[in-house]
């Protein structure tokens, strides 16, 4: 939860879509997440004083701003690095920043894209929190990088990560479906890996940092199955057949195991949901 203290006026505070926009809207990473953090205590201080703001309505953009670094490449022309050098360690945290400014820019956005679409206060409660964590988790990794005397920005990212959001823009399951039960799900995949390689390196900080986003990450795959499976049932659907239909029709690329699967179910995304997309991807693979 954010510190609740030097709020603003909550009489004086944008709703919650045009704070959303608001985020969006801003370019620099630290000042993103500052602004955000601060609409995310006013949002939950305004719940606890029993006068919530409104959610409002809003337009986003259809991209969020962006800083003038990164500069940002297709996957295949980012540089690789070897994990087991300064270097690698240094790529890798900057990747996981990147990864981590575009979570919060994806949370913020399904808040403000989506409200047409009548969902309980809990919904928005849920995806400011986990904005909320992903500000967090950039700034842990920005300042890991600082530490190394690199900062976000100083290496080329993957340019696509936004994909996701532009193909799912008129589709609130699908968005659902694509960000936290499969980008997001593949971090719990990869994570305890990554804290490994900075384990091996005795870095006591980027260790505390990646355990830190390993522990939230899960709750952020919770939120995207609770809402997926609210949304099913309230209109009648099979949950798994149209994770299913979803995830063929928005995600671009392949579920590739091995997978968390305890984290995984922690979170509620049982197994029949993706290893059937495994298999269909293996048999298509080999016609």
């Amino acid at each position: 939860m954010p510190d609740l203290g030097d709020l603003p006026d909550l009489a004086e505070m944008p709703d919650l879509a045009n704070m959303a926009v608001n985020v969006l809207t801003t370019a620099d990473g630290r000042a993103k997440t500052a602004l955000g953090r601060r609409y995310a205590a006013a949002w939950f201080a305004a719940r606890e004083a029993g006068v919530p703001l409104a959610v409002g309505h809003a337009a986003p953009p259809l991209r969020p701003a962006r800083p003038q670094k990164p500069d940002l490449l297709a996957p295949r022309d980012v540089p690789r690095r070897r994990p087991g050098t300064e270097a690698g360690r240094i790529a890798l945290l900057h990747a996981v920043a990147h990864i981590e400014l575009n979570a919060v820019d994806l949370h913020w956005d399904i808040i403000a894209r989506f409200t047409n679409t009548p969902m309980p206060l809990g919904f928005y409660d849920d995806w400011v929190k986990a904005a909320d964590e992903e500000a967090k988790h950039f700034n842990l990794m920005c300042d890991c990088l600082e530490t190394m005397g690199s900062h976000y920005g100083a290496l080329p990212a993957h340019a696509g990560m936004w994909r996701a959001a532009e193909d799912t823009v008129d589709d609130l399951l699908g968005r659902l479906a694509v960000v936290p039960m499969v980008l997001e799900a593949r971090g719990l995949d990869v994570t305890p890996s990554m804290i490994g390689v900075f384990r091996k390196a005795g870095d006591t900080r980027a260790i505390a940092a990646l355990e830190v986003i390993y522990g939230e990450e899960v709750g952020h795959v919770a939120y995207g199955a609770k809402w997926f499976n609210w949304l099913c049932g309230r209109d009648g659907l099979d949950p798994k057949e149209v994770f299913h239909d979803l995830v063929r029709r928005y995600f671009h690329g392949a579920l590739k195991p091995p997978f968390n699967e305890e984290k995984r179910a922690e979170a509620g995304l049982p197994p029949d949901f993706y290893w059937p997309l495994v298999a269909e991807a293996g048999v298509k693979g080999q016609e």
